[in-house]
């Protein structure tokens, strides 16, 4: 395999630290599959230690991104400039932010999950946490990328990944539109504020998903330069 000089020279890839933060990017949202786990069993002790772990994991993140920001150098021996790196740095760290909202809403109203809606947001919420590890899957990829030059074989792959990863999103917007026609079915049995958040909690499920995707789009971009 063709290497970059640079990263031989300078020992290892910078991307690492990137992709640390988009580990523990996911690390926080895949939380979200016990947390709502938790909630459909009323288990509100669970409940809580689970959003005091999300919230403790978002800001672990935080302190990567900050870490990142600091020490990535103003000039990168690298073939994508330094500003595409910093916008999708950005772009991941979005993904602990919703989760973490979501836990926190959750947690806050003691906010309890419709019987009828229960299996099919489980499904929902676990697909959605799916794309986040397919964007966590691509971005390890990031190393590779950089010791081909952003050229071969790994481009192709990398490509493969994206595709899925926009699937599995679409997947997600096709069950955000089920759940939110089962709740309007429920809606009269329903106290109106509780439907309120729970249509928030729907959306704010399917930005994780959203945002996941993302961060495949800004990789996408970054092959494309």
């Amino acid at each position: 395999m063709p290497t970059n000089p640079f990263v031989s020279l300078f020992g290892r890839s910078p991307i690492g630290p990137m992709q640390q933060h988009m580990a523990k990017a996911h690390e926080c949202a895949a939380q979200l599959v016990p947390f709502f786990q938790a909630v459909i069993a009323e288990d509100w002790e669970r409940v809580e230690q689970l959003q005091k772990d999300m919230a403790r994991m978002e800001n672990e993140a935080d302190k990567l991104k900050k870490d990142v920001r600091q020490h990535l150098p103003k000039s990168l021996f690298l073939p994508v400039p330094r500003s595409d790196l910093l916008d999708l740095l950005s772009v991941q760290d979005k993904i602990p932010n919703r989760a973490k909202d979501i836990a926190g809403l959750m947690l806050g109203r003691t906010m309890v999950i419709p019987q009828p809606l229960q299996a099919p947001m489980l499904n929902y919420v676990s697909r959605c946490v799916e794309a986040s590890a397919q964007a966590l899957k691509a971005l390890k990829e990031l190393d590779s990328l950089l010791e081909t030059g952003f050229s071969g074989r790994e481009v192709a792959l990398v490509e493969k990944m994206v595709e899925e990863l926009e699937e599995i999103e679409r997947d997600t917007d096709r069950m955000q539109i089920t759940i939110r026609r089962a709740l309007y079915a429920l809606e009269k049995d329903l106290p109106p504020v509780d439907v309120m958040f729970m249509y928030k909690i729907i959306e704010w499920v399917g930005d994780v998903a959203d945002r996941a995707e993302r961060v495949g789009n800004r990789l996408e971009q970054l092959l494309a330069r």
